[in-house]
């Protein structure tokens, strides 16, 4: 009775180990093609491409293959731009404000093939994304007081061999392009006091501000309060051009100015100025640290939240200031900066 015991065990016990091993070896999963394209908190991905108005930058966007095993032929994935999802993302987003708007990344400022293979053996390729911020011979630069967004998607047919992955962020990518100089990106506020009618008895702060692309040695930033959400912000951009004129051992000279100076009378007041210092850190050798600081003064006024008749004064001076970050162990410049 106990060799029949134990005869039933090790039979069990080959059924089961076969069957283990049968399970390890086949496709657990389907293996479909997604975009790796990880969203913020507002819906989109920030792709960062260095500006240059006269040349093309190319942005490598992953493509990756699901599954428990590895790919086993050639399949060749098709992407196009999709339209719907960027419109339904603005109307849950912005309702019917529509002066801030995500914008679509238009034909002239990019272009990309409309398949890309991941051969027999990989699980993974790349879908090179080519962005002229300059558009067409360079002569028709991109607006960055719009937020433009290029829309992807996979693309299913019943002759294609996969099945692109149906959640959303895995099959959509709303690929939000954000050009970048060296001087660009956000600044600390704290010690940027913006006095209403040059009161300096109750000074108004924001935390950040952020600078925007304008050219490669410029930047530009929104007067005052102002940030990308100010349906009238393209009324008060301010300038900040950065020089290579010394005016002591540390600072260097800036020009500021305002492409609507006869409407909001911007006017800069003393010698702005700015510094750039840079350090290893101590415990990453790697990383540096790179600090800008940027000292302005200004005034402007506000001519059309109440009307051009009611005017609202504004006296703007103090320092920004940004610390970037670039780990040095990165050989691609997009990749290097930590964002």
């Amino acid at each position: 009775m106990k060799n029949i015991y134990y005869l039933i065990l090790a039979m069990a016990a080959g059924i089961c180990c076969t069957s283990c091993n049968n399970e390890w070896e086949d496709e657990q999963f389907l293996q479909m093609p997604s975009i790796k394209a990880e969203p913020n908190s507002a819906g989109v991905t920030p792709v960062y491409v260095r500006y240059d108005i006269g040349g093309t930058k190319r942005y490598d966007l992953p493509v990756l293959l699901s599954g428990s095993t590895m790919n086993t032929h050639d399949r060749v994935v098709h992407f196009a731009v999709d339209v719907d999802t960027l419109k339904s993302l603005n109307r849950e987003r912005y309702g019917e404000r529509r002066e801030i708007f995500y914008q679509q990344l238009t034909p002239e400022y990019y272009n990309f093939p409309e398949t890309v293979e991941i051969p027999a053996g990989e699980c993974q390729s790349l879908l090179p994304i080519n962005f002229t911020m300059g558009g067409e011979g360079g002569n028709n630069p991109l607006d960055l007081s719009d937020k433009w967004i290029l829309p992807l998607t996979i693309i299913d047919d019943p002759s294609y061999d996969y099945q692109a992955n149906p959640r959303k962020h895995y099959r959509k990518a709303l690929l939000n392009v954000t050009p970048f100089n060296d001087y660009s990106g956000i600044y600390g506020g704290t010690k940027y006091m913006i006095y209403m009618d040059k009161d300096k008895t109750e000074p108004l702060t924001l935390n950040e501000h952020r600078a925007y692309v304008h050219d490669d040695k410029t930047i530009f930033i929104y007067a005052g309060l102002r940030d990308a959400d100010f349906l009238d912000r393209k009324l008060y951009k301010v300038f900040i051009e950065f020089t290579d004129e010394k005016i002591d051992i540390q600072k260097k000279k800036l020009k500021i100015y305002s492409d609507n100076e006869e409407n909001n009378k911007f006017k800069s007041i003393g010698e702005p100025y700015y510094t750039i210092e840079e350090e290893m850190d101590p415990q990453k050798p790697y990383l540096k640290h790179i600090y800008i600081t940027l000292g302005l003064s200004y005034e402007f006024e506000d001519y059309n939240t109440i009307s051009d008749q009611k005017r609202i004064k504004y006296l703007v001076e103090g320092t920004l200031s940004m610390q970037r970050d670039l780990n040095t162990l990165i050989p691609d410049e997009d990749q290097q900066i930590q964002w």
